[in-house]
């Protein structure tokens, strides 16, 4: 049997088969309380603003809108090492719309992969921070722009993992619009059929995709039946209340022999009044005016 030490070493035993116990302690400092990551919820937003404003375009909606789920993924639930992107035994985060990559950049920016400073090269020349999340980039597993496919990378990822005996888990983050994709219902399917409980999706329900509103593209409802009727565990939850955000991981940790989805409500361009819910900042940057004023807004935010 391989067993896998905290640092990611696998030994062999007398015995076969794959471990399914071994050690997932943080490797990152130790846990966040809900308050903790309010703030630091509060900085990724203005990292996003500012760097979006300062690149003159970028996707600051779609960003925004992930900023609980992906303050709680970094900052308390997953297993990785800044100063080792690379790291083994670490867990997987797949940006699957990776269009809103400056929520990403700045995670990760916060955690360490790189300094806060080398936010300022967003979208520019020779920068390891493109447009569309590059694998260039520390921290970053997969290259996106075509939506659809991270999920599928996702499974890659989580049979690997079972393959290897290694405990680490995945988790995908897709966009609301992205599922109208034929290749995320396929891997839906798939996740299933393979009992994949170490894989996660969290779909980003903000309501927009594009220039328009979701149901005007494509009615998606009922979201939730559908990854049920695929086979999924599936949660729905408010996604800008961490301790929501943090419960449905939890409850993702502890479900057997399913994949789990989670829903999670939210509103696009949250924390920003003239973004929220306004389909031109999908991928639109603000400018210099609007800039100051979402900053301070984002300063008077609860928390």
């Amino acid at each position: 049997m391989q067993v896998i030490d905290d640092g990611g070493a696998i030994s062999e035993t007398s015995t076969g088969g794959p471990a399914r116990t071994a050690t997932r302690e943080s490797a990152l400092r130790e846990p966040m309380s809900a308050h903790q990551l309010t703030e630091v919820a509060r900085r990724l937003r203005r990292h996003i603003v500012t760097m979006t404003a300062m690149a003159g375009s970028g996707h600051p909606g779609g960003s925004l809108s992930a900023v609980e789920i992906v303050a709680s993924l970094y900052f308390r639930v997953l297993r990785h090492r800044p100063s080792e992107p690379t790291w083994p035994a670490r867990d997987r985060f797949v940006l699957s719309k990776a269009h809103a990559c400056p929520v990403l950049y700045a995670a990760l920016a916060e955690s360490g992969y790189f300094p806060t400073t080398e936010l300022t090269t967003f979208r520019k020349i020779d920068s390891r921070l493109q447009g569309h999340a590059h694998i260039k980039t520390p921290g970053v597993e997969m290259s996106g722009g075509s939506l659809g496919q991270g999920l599928s990378f996702g499974i890659g990822t989580a049979l690997a993992a079972r393959l290897d005996g290694r405990p680490t888990r995945t988790y995908v983050l897709l966009g609301d619009g992205e599922c109208d994709e034929g290749q995320v219902w396929e891997a839906a399917m798939s996740a299933a059929h393979y009992r994949l409980d170490n894989l996660v999706a969290v779909v980003d329900r903000n309501g927009i995709q594009n220039d328009r509103f979701t149901s005007e593209v494509m009615e998606l409802e009922p979201l939730a039946a559908k990854w049920r009727a695929f086979g999924w565990h599936t949660l729905e939850i408010d996604g800008h209340d961490i301790s929501q955000v943090l419960a449905a991981l939890d409850e993702a940790t502890e479900t057997k022999l399913k994949p789990t989805a989670i829903i999670a409500k939210t509103v696009k361009g949250k924390g920003v009044s003239f973004m929220e819910n306004n389909p031109d900042f999908h991928g639109k940057a603000p400018n210099k005016e609007q800039l100051v004023q979402a900053l301070e807004e984002i300063d008077r935010l609860d928390g």
